[in-house]
């Protein structure tokens, strides 16, 4: 299919969403305004100077523009320190960091929004057999389920009476979970109840998906270390690969003594000419966002007027840029699925299929047509091929890409 295939009553169907979407989109822009301004004031109180984007080789020493970005994140988030790093090879990478910074032998991770996404099962041990995971290293693992979309608060009071518990995972976002994403204000509720049953115990969010998508943060409400990828959100569809952990001064030093080595931490690590792409992606990245939550809210609309079950639904309130559908059949995640790859800007002419992921415990079909592999900022759906078949849509640099991309898979799913 080609942008030219799109179906007449398709159109007419995009004016009547976006008719609707007025005061959302509204809203939206509100939020990418706000968060701006914040983006921009710390760009100017760490004066980020052309200096930055210089790269370095070799071991990275005194790289201005990497100790400068951190300074830059940690400003925007409200934390003590930073470590951004292209040395992070995806989100995953950021999160096992931050987790090792935080536990060791014979401590417990407690997990309070169920099952982590599932790449993140295997760096802890609760599937898999891999060698270094936390469960290797003799870290145990305890979890408390959502109750009704939400956190059960007495069932996390009533965990934390286990005193091997050292620190408490958050997981913002829904991954390829059949719930909602948790608000910033959700998770500082979490953070004070751990906090006044025992101070000691490390709060940790997996931020992915949820930057810049409210005028908070976690970090806002008291979050100790908090972790994302930079070809998601942040990296503003610019950053070529990275994640990035903040927090606690403490925290950080250990999640950069994970990523390199004791003793090296966050010292070494050249930049190699991509400072720019780091900066740049996030002066844009509130903006873009933006858009990817403009692409979601319309995909919703447009998906439930063909009588699809859409969460979040078109006119709620969105903490993530994920849209998910559920599709009810594995030939509507196929026709889906083509429909959005045939609407990106690279490889569009490719069909997706399910195949069978590193980190998944079935096959995953995935379309995405990026500037850069992987990367969820742009326009891409995916997910795994078992009952009840919801697909999750997310990402959009522009708006405008976006629709033409969702208003290709309508067509698709009208064939």
């Amino acid at each position: 299919m080609k942008i030219q295939d799109i179906k007449p009553e398709v159109y007419e169907m995009a004016k009547s969403s976006e008719l609707e979407l007025a005061g959302v989109f509204a809203d939206i822009d509100k939020t990418a305004q706000q968060n701006t301004m914040k983006v921009m004031s710390a760009f100017q109180n760490n004066r980020v100077s052309e200096s930055c984007f210089a790269g370095t080789t070799g071991y990275g020493y005194d790289d201005l523009g990497r100790e400068t970005l951190d300074k830059v994140y940690a400003e925007i988030f409200d934390t003590e320190a930073a470590l951004v790093r292209i040395g992070f090879v995806n989100g995953t990478h950021a999160l096992s960091a931050a987790l090792f910074s935080m536990l060791a032998p014979g401590d417990t991770l407690l997990s309070v929004t169920g099952l982590p996404y599932d790449t993140l099962r295997n760096a802890i041990g609760i599937s898999g057999d891999c060698h270094g995971s936390l469960k290797f290293y003799g870290i145990n693992y305890a979890q408390v389920d959502l109750k009704d979309g939400s956190p059960d608060l007495p069932a996390i009071k009533a965990a934390l009476s286990d005193k091997s518990v050292r620190a408490v995972l958050i997981q913002r976002s829904r991954g390829y979970e059949n719930r909602r994403s948790l608000s910033p204000e959700e998770i500082g509720e979490i953070c004070s109840l751990v906090k006044s049953v025992d101070s000691t115990v490390n709060v940790m969010v997996d931020n992915c998906y949820g930057e810049f998508t409210a005028l908070t943060e976690p970090t806002d409400f008291g979050v100790d270390l908090m972790a994302g990828s930079l070809i998601k959100n942040p990296g503003g569809g610019l950053a070529p690969t990275g994640g990035y952990v903040v927090g606690k001064k403490e925290l950080v030093d250990r999640a950069a003594m994970r990523l390199t080595t004791p003793g090296i931490g966050g010292e070494c690590g050249a930049s190699l000419g991509n400072n720019r792409m780091l900066f740049q992606g996030l002066f844009i990245a509130p903006h873009v966002v933006a858009q990817a939550l403009k692409t979601a809210a319309f995909c919703a609309s447009m998906m439930s007027r063909l009588g699809f079950a859409a969460s979040p639904a078109a006119d709620e309130k969105r903490y993530d840029i994920i849209q998910m559908l559920t599709l009810g059949s594995a030939e509507n995640m196929k026709r889906f699925c083509r429909g959005i790859q045939s609407g990106a800007p690279v490889d569009s002419y490719v069909t997706p299929e399910p195949w069978q992921m590193p980190g998944y415990d079935c096959p995953v079909i995935m379309a995405a047509g990026a500037f850069v592999q992987g990367s969820s900022i742009e326009l891409s759906a995916d997910g795994p091929m078992k009952e009840p078949y919801i697909a999750y849509m997310q990402g959009g640099i522009t708006y405008e890409s976006g629709k033409l991309g969702i208003m290709m898979a309508v067509s698709e799913m009208m064939e």
